[in-house]
């Protein structure tokens, strides 16, 4: 069992807060998920994905959405404060981008970015990163909680291209106090947008035989997913995969 300390909490919209720890060194690797407790709910377990690679620091980022009725991720995202101390155990997962130089999809609905950020930011130590393309998936513009973040990736590092996707063009009206509060100039306009489902979205790019895929989003999104690119011929062994 690892432990580390809230250093900083970022709620960045209604149902989505950045935290950032520091404490023990965990042994995972970029693309794992951890087992997580908090104080407020210290009998619950999740599993969440470190959205930075391993360091000698100790230093963690998570990225939370709060679900409904989900206790533990409501709790992270509304009552999480510095000081309070994180349990941490069992690393697991196979998303790891492999030697073999072939090029890859990252597939991330909402939070199942962070995972693909850590792998992304791992893969920038290397001499040669591979060709990598993220699709980025959320319901409205505003959903698409790390576009500033990603926009400044996609523009410093030549071989990565982002592709935001969200289902609808027009945001909610109903006002998001924590994106008004949070809201930033730069990013993707609507013109750099696709839109539709996500897995439709991915699936028109044809079938991927020679790719190496990894899906991170809800369970029904990442299911849906699976299927479409299957269906289309991408090859199921090419496909690594982590529901959130």
């Amino acid at each position: 069992m690892w432990h580390a300390t809230v250093v900083e909490h970022h709620r960045l919209r209604r149902d989505v807060a950045v935290v950032r720890l520091i404490g023990d060194v965990i042994p995972f690797v970029s693309g794992q998920s951890v087992a997580v407790s908090t104080p407020q709910h210290p009998l619950v377990v999740r599993r969440l994905s470190p959205a930075l690679p391993p360091s000698l620091d100790g230093k963690l980022e998570f990225h939370v959405k709060a679900v409904p009725a989900g206790w533990m991720s409501g709790s992270i995202v509304a009552e999480t404060k510095p000081g309070d101390v994180w349990e941490f155990t069992e690393p697991a997962g196979q998303m790891r981008i492999d030697d073999s130089g072939r090029d890859v999809v990252m597939i991330a609905g909402g939070t199942g970015l962070a995972p693909f950020r850590s792998l992304i930011l791992d893969a920038a130590r290397k001499a040669e990163p591979p060709r990598t393309y993220l699709f980025f998936g959320a319901r409205t513009p505003r959903d698409l909680y790390a576009s500033d973040m990603l926009f400044l990736l996609d523009a410093e590092l030549p071989w990565l291209t982002v592709v935001p996707v969200v289902e609808h063009l027009v945001d909610p009206d109903w006002t998001d106090e924590w994106y008004e509060r949070t809201k930033v100039d730069v990013g993707y306009g609507l013109d750099d947008l696709l839109a539709g489902r996500l897995g439709d979205v991915v699936s028109a790019h044809g079938k991927f035989t020679a790719h190496q895929i990894f899906v991170c989003g809800s369970p029904g999104m990442t299911r849906a997913t699976i299927e479409q690119l299957t269906a289309g011929g991408t090859p199921m062994e090419n496909i690594r995969y982590d529901p959130i």
